[in-house]
């Protein structure tokens, strides 16, 4: 992935998910990431645009962290492995997901039948006083 594709992810995952993204300082930004020399460090990312995709910690068990999201992007990026596996899950819910709407509207269906038969039958078949004799 291009220097300039990852800086469009995490900007576009930072609007989506972050009120207080610095979108003006982060425009240049991007048309400065196409030079060879170009680099920006996690703890740039945070400082300058107020970023809350990715974390850093200088502790000795410290390390750069990212959300779920990010992560991913970055895992898919690396390995065409984990990229086909997010695919194939992505399809895998979709799927379920139909499944359980179709389902759930086959079972409104039935419901709404069953009052439409209920009350055809209060209304047409049974008298409107019954005598018991």
């Amino acid at each position: 992935m291009e220097k300039i594709s990852t800086l469009e992810f995490l900007g576009m995952w930072e609007e989506l998910n972050n009120p207080n993204f610095n979108r003006v300082e982060f425009d240049p930004l991007l048309s400065e990431s196409g030079k060879n020399s170009f680099t920006v460090s996690p703890s740039r990312w945070i400082s300058e645009f107020n970023a809350i995709g990715i974390r850093t910690k200088a502790t000795k068990n410290g390390g750069t962290y990212a959300h779920r999201d990010i992560a991913l992007e970055f895992a898919s990026w690396i390995s065409a492995e984990v990229k086909l596996y997010i695919i194939k899950e992505f399809q895998r819910l979709k799927n379920q997901e139909s499944e359980q709407i179709e389902w759930q509207g086959k079972r409104m269906l039935t419901k709404l039948n069953y009052l439409i038969h209920t009350d055809a039958i209060k209304d047409n078949l049974i008298p409107m006083s019954l005598t018991l004799e």
